[in-house]
């Protein structure tokens, strides 16, 4: 099955994208002490009596509203959903199964973990960019075609 969507990767805006990134989860460590792991961020914030929804609701806007921004300042962003409905929420509950078994996501573990030399943190990533890599050649090469 060939890729349909347009890829257009620029260096420099990967590399401005990962510093980003990596701002945002400095800022976080060292202004409150907090890890930027998104799964735990969003799954505290359900949590009862936590004292820190505040913080919690303004990190997860500005995932999408950082999104829109940079939209509105390139112009529109051309996004293409190619999954069915069910499709992605059965991608959604796998991933949260994920983040709950590995005890964290990509960005807690990828970005945060990794920065501080956890070994926990580097075998979780190697194994969730190792399933990944199986699912992508399975979803495109076995079941796909």
């Amino acid at each position: 099955m060939p890729n349909t969507f347009p890829t257009e990767f620029t260096p420099w805006m990967a590399a401005l994208g990962g510093l980003l990134i990596g701002l945002a989860a400095s800022l976080l460590l060292l202004s409150g002490g907090r890890i930027a792991g998104v799964s735990g961020i969003c799954g505290r914030l359900l949590a009862r009596s936590t004292g820190d929804r505040g913080w919690r609701l303004c990190f997860l806007a500005g995932l999408p509203l950082g999104a829109l921004a940079v939209g509105a300042f390139r112009g529109g962003l051309p996004i293409q959903i190619a999954a069915s409905p069910v499709a992605l929420v059965v991608a959604g509950l796998l991933v949260g199964f994920g983040t709950q078994l590995g005890n964290g996501c990509t960005s807690g573990h990828g970005v945060c973990g990794l920065a501080r030399g956890s070994r926990r943190s580097l075998a979780a990533t190697l194994t969730f960019m190792a399933s990944a890599a199986i699912t992508v050649f399975l979803t495109r090469h076995v079941v796909g075609g």
